[in-house]
């Protein structure tokens, strides 16, 4: 299981994921970035700083 928490990248944000892989987390973090912070493009530094933020649960 992978887990991302969207405020280890936009400070003061309390969303958070738990997805089976990391493209589900993407997948959940863009549609989040796009409602939530009114982001209607991911660029490339987004997805490697998300990518970063990503951790392993068990």
């Amino acid at each position: 299981m992978k887990s991302f928490a969207c405020g280890d990248v936009v400070p003061g944000c309390q969303a958070r994921w738990v997805c089976n892989t990391d493209e589900e987390v993407l997948f959940q973090v863009a549609q989040h970035a796009a409602t939530a912070h009114g982001l209607t493009e991911v660029s490339p530094e987004l997805v490697q700083s998300v990518r970063g933020a990503i951790v392993t649960v068990s």
